[in-house]
């Protein structure tokens, strides 16, 4: 299942994480050199919650898949709605910057929010 990795220009470990995950669960068969690393690792907002009540899980995931689909990690969680004692907004940062450093793009959104907790931190 493993393989020994050889990194060539503009690859990066986000990228090949993608790739492992096509390969595993695709049910067509694919074959892939490796200059076909071009799909994106995205951090963005998956909504939950009910009608008129938001909530929204800050996730590492594929940016082909849906919204709300299948994610490769949660690293935080964002409520609107919080009242009283409720905390509103929590950023797991040590994991933020390991998935930005190996090539993930942040939606604007979550960069806001991600700045928004640095401050508060």
């Amino acid at each position: 299942m493993y393989r020994e990795l050889t990194f060539i220009d503009g690859e990066t470990p986000a990228r090949i994480l993608f790739e492992w995950t096509v390969k595993r669960r695709s049910r067509r068969r694919f074959f892939y050199t490796d200059k076909e690393f071009f799909d994106m690792v995205v951090i963005r907002l998956a909504r939950g919650g009910a009608k008129k009540r938001p909530f929204y899980n800050i996730v590492v995931s594929d940016s082909r898949e849906r919204r709300d689909g299948r994610f490769i990690e949660r690293v935080g969680f964002y409520n609107p709605m919080a009242a009283g004692g409720e905390e509103p907004l929590r950023v797991a940062m040590d994991r933020v910057t390991y998935w930005s450093g190996v090539g993930a793009q942040l939606s604007p959104t979550v960069e806001r929010l991600v700045e928004q907790a640095r401050k508060a931190a």
